[in-house]
């Protein structure tokens, strides 16, 4: 590892980290910072749609399985119906917490 590390020292110019780093324009001369900071807004709302997409994911098995079980499907569907509406309770509260305002 250390023999490794002293020849990459050696045989890498001192330019190749500053070519790595550079803003890659499509061959086209970079202006200004391409690194623009993100509203931490956009962070949330992807949090809160894939914390909302991956709930949404179980309907699928719930639908395959509310379909074969007609015995049980009355204890299937309250299940379900309270699983939506702890749904609709997040979406409110997050709601309310000011989470979908972009102001």
């Amino acid at each position: 590892m250390v023999i490794a590390r002293t020849i990459t020292r050696f045989v890498v110019r001192p330019d190749a980290h500053a070519r790595k780093t550079s803003v890659y324009e499509s061959g086209v001369t970079p202006y200004g910072d391409a690194r623009l900071r993100f509203s931490i807004k956009f962070y949330l709302v992807a949090m809160i749609f894939i914390i909302f997409d991956i709930e949404v994911v179980f309907f699928y098995p719930w639908a395959v399985v509310f379909r074969d079980m007609v015995r049980e499907s009355a204890f299937i569907l309250w299940e379900m119906l309270g699983f939506v509406g702890l749904l609709a309770l997040g979406y409110v509260y997050v709601w309310r917490k000011g989470g979908l305002d972009w102001n």
